[in-house]
């Protein structure tokens, strides 16, 4: 008799009732809300590409089910999975192993089941260098950059900005003293002897209009790394009317159409990216960390297209 296909959502219900299909699941994305990713389509194209019967499916799990979650995804024989909000800083904590690089951050979006064990990984940093690059043709270091966020993403983009030793890093979050911690972590990378004038070359800032406001002159790139724009109806996290044409503008979120942030930065005059090429990049990252080959990421590609 033949198999259930696979569902486009599986709950914790159904990891503790666990039933094989045709083409085995051993690989997901865990997330609160998750129904909106792309990357099981994304990484069964790589899947494919590569012929390795298995298959990579959503899980919705709460934050008070993430722990059991991923004690059964270890149970189970998985592969591997992805983290995505909210569960990239708690999951940290709940590794037999973590990375030199996740451990920095404090944060995991990448888990390799290996012997049962669960070792935490964060591609996001080097996924949001990528994108950047292919986005904007330019690299980290020669820009002014402004994080709005202070969970997972936001601190993996900031680590990443600083290892780069981008021009310029503000970072802004609806709590400050978020952001003050985030930004005294890194103060180790802007020691340097660069002047920039009036304003310093690591700074965190309340977010305010006026605060906001000040810093656009003194910037190239704003990054919203909050999940503000999942739902359509949010607003973008910063209005049209303070942003500027010279700007380049990546929004972590990404869906069908434009984001609220990329219909802002477009009505500002400015360049603008939504969170596909970071998914994209971020993806092959974790593929590679599970497979330990080269992820196919032309084929991952034209499946998020």
């Amino acid at each position: 008799m033949k198999k259930k296909p696979a569902k486009e959502v599986y709950t914790l219900a159904d990891l503790r009732n666990w039933e094989e299909i045709d083409l085995p699941i051993r690989l997901g994305v865990l997330g609160d809300p998750v129904a909106h990713s792309l990357s099981p389509q994304m990484q069964n194209a790589a899947l494919r590409s590569c012929k390795i019967d298995m298959q990579y499916a959503r899980f919705q799990i709460s934050p008070d089910e993430l722990q059991s979650a991923l004690d059964l995804i270890s149970e189970l024989n998985f592969v591997g999975v992805n983290l995505t909000t909210p569960h990239k800083i708690v999951a940290s904590k709940l590794m037999e192993e973590v990375d030199d690089n996740a451990r920095r951050i404090g944060a995991v979006n990448t888990i390799k089941v290996d012997n049962a064990k669960l070792r935490g990984y964060n591609t996001d940093g080097k996924g949001f260098a990528r994108a950047i690059r292919h986005e904007f043709a330019v690299d980290l270091r020669d820009l002014r950059v402004m994080i709005l966020g202070g969970g997972g993403a936001a601190r993996a983009i900031a680590l990443q900005c600083a290892r780069e030793n981008c021009e310029r890093l503000v970072i802004t979050n609806r709590n400050l003293a978020t952001a003050q911690k985030l930004a005294e972590e890194l103060r180790e990378y802007f020691t340097g002897p660069r002047v920039l004038g009036p304003v310093p070359r690591l700074q965190a800032i309340p977010w305010e209009e006026a605060a906001i406001r000040f810093q656009v002159a003194h910037l190239d790139l704003i990054v919203n790394a909050t999940p503000l724009g999942l739902n359509r109806s949010d607003p973008s996290p910063i209005p049209a009317r303070l942003l500027a044409p010279h700007l380049m503008i990546h929004d972590t979120v990404y869906g069908e159409g434009r984001t609220p942030f990329v219909s802002a930065a477009i009505e500002a005059g400015a360049r603008a990216a939504n969170g596909f090429s970071m998914l994209l990049h971020q993806g092959a990252l974790a593929f590679e960390i599970w497979f330990e080959r080269e992820a196919p990421i032309e084929a991952m590609r034209a499946a998020l297209m």
